[in-house]
């Protein structure tokens, strides 16, 4: 009898082990960022924009916390390192941009004026498309600053009265697709200048379209993480002010 408990105790154990081996902090990081790391290469092989490895990765993920049974607030706390490192991953878009000092110089107006025109088309598009499809208030609300990055997003979304949660959903879903279609949507409407293509990724889909800039050439980050910067600006000051002309607020 004995030994009987013990066997069941040492299974008991195994289990326990091998649950805590899936929510280890160093495995959740060496999955994340294998999975990321070995799509994009994938996704250089092969030239499929569908594999794009924000998209693929966070599918993946999900599959294994499914599977494992290791809960999100788990993962989220073993993956906190990922937002450390990714402060110094930001300021350190600042060295493309200053290599490009000349040209912003140089260019200083239409830049500022592309990116005012962008941002309000942007919020002004998403608004008419929701109020299109009868969506109510609050959901308007979390849609109107979808094109910038997710802090920023979520701070503008709290301060109108919006679901922030939901923002930062739709947030990551903008830059997924502007990452996937937005070069190719460039190339379509023959827009050549690597300036304004940059510019137009880092508006239009933040951090993840910069990223996907940034893979092309150190050109198409700078300027992509120049429009995200602006953007992130002219939304936080302009997005109460349109959503009150429109009548939402």
């Amino acid at each position: 009898m004995d030994s009987w408990n013990d066997t069941i105790g040492q299974t008991i154990d195994l289990i326990q082990d091998g649950k805590d081996i899936f929510s280890n902090q160093y495995v959740i990081l060496a999955l994340t960022f294998a999975a990321f790391f070995y799509v994009r290469r994938l996704q250089q092989r092969t030239g499929w924009m569908l594999l794009n490895p924000i998209l693929i990765a966070i599918i993946l993920l999900i599959v294994y916390l499914k599977v494992t049974g290791v809960p999100f607030e788990v993962y989220k706390q073993d993956a906190q390192l990922i937002d450390f490192w990714l402060k110094p991953a930001v300021v350190a878009l600042g060295v493309p941009l200053y290599l490009q000092l000349d040209a912003i110089k140089r260019l200083w107006l239409p830049i500022v004026l592309s990116q005012l025109v962008g941002c309000l088309v942007g919020i002004v598009s998403v608004v008419l498309v929701a109020q299109y499809f009868h969506a109510p208030k609050f959901i308007i609300l979390s849609l109107a600053s979808k094109s910038v990055t997710t802090p920023i997003a979520m701070e503008v979304t709290q301060s109108l009265g919006g679901i922030p949660s939901l923002t930062a959903a739709v947030v990551v879903i903008t830059g997924i697709i502007g990452a996937l279609v937005g070069f190719k949507a460039l190339t379509i409407g023959h827009v050549k200048s690597p300036i304004a293509q940059g510019l137009s990724m880092g508006a239009a889909s933040h951090a993840v379209g910069a990223s996907t800039a940034m893979a092309y050439s150190s050109k198409y980050g700078a300027f992509a993480s120049l429009g995200i910067t602006l953007n992130g600006i002219f939304t936080a000051l302009l997005t109460p002010t349109v959503l009150r002309l429109m009548g939402i607020i």
